[in-house]
């Protein structure tokens, strides 16, 4: 006889998940409304199929495949999504995670923050302040003088030289 796929015990553990897992899908972020919100259709014709992944699904892409992880030149990394301008090259730093990282964003109205609970403990998600796009997540483990680490998906921006 075949061994079934999910056992009663899975099955159990399945079921006693889903509450959960089902409140975790939603970030804040995606359930609010931005001035540069835009449909889901839109949001498909608009971005490449990795940047939706990320941007609008909350993906992440894999570490050290991003160009922007090592960009060196003074500009600026706007979202891909809407050209909102979010981060400055002069805050940027190499946090050697494999993903362009930064101390602060460009001012304070550029990104939002929201709570993030997708592996089963609290992360700071950060998000682009007007299309809503997901970005990353925030850290305490920066550098001075903020102490804080911007670890961002690289193909969520777009990199604007000076």
């Amino acid at each position: 006889m075949p061994t079934p796929l999910i056992d009663r015990r899975r099955l159990l553990a399945i079921g006693a998940a889903l509450p959960f897992i089902s409140a975790c899908g939603e970030s804040p972020a995606e359930a609010k409304s931005f001035p540069k919100g835009k449909t889901d259709a839109e949001w498909r014709k608009l971005l490449t199929k990795d940047q939706y992944y990320v941007l609008r699904k909350a993906g992440t892409e894999r570490a050290f495949t991003s160009p922007l992880d090592k960009e060196k030149r003074k500009g600026t990394f706007t979202c891909a999504g809407c050209g909102n301008a979010l981060y400055a090259s002069a805050h940027k730093y190499d946090s050697g995670t494999g993903w362009p990282s930064f101390w602060q964003p460009i001012d304070k109205g550029a990104v939002g923050t929201s709570t993030d609970y997708l592996l089963g403990y609290p992360r700071t998600e950060v998000h682009c302040a007007d299309c809503g796009g997901h970005l990353g997540h925030i850290f305490d483990d920066g550098p001075k003088p903020t102490g804080k680490r911007h670890c961002i998906n690289g193909v969520a921006m777009k990199f604007v030289p000076a």
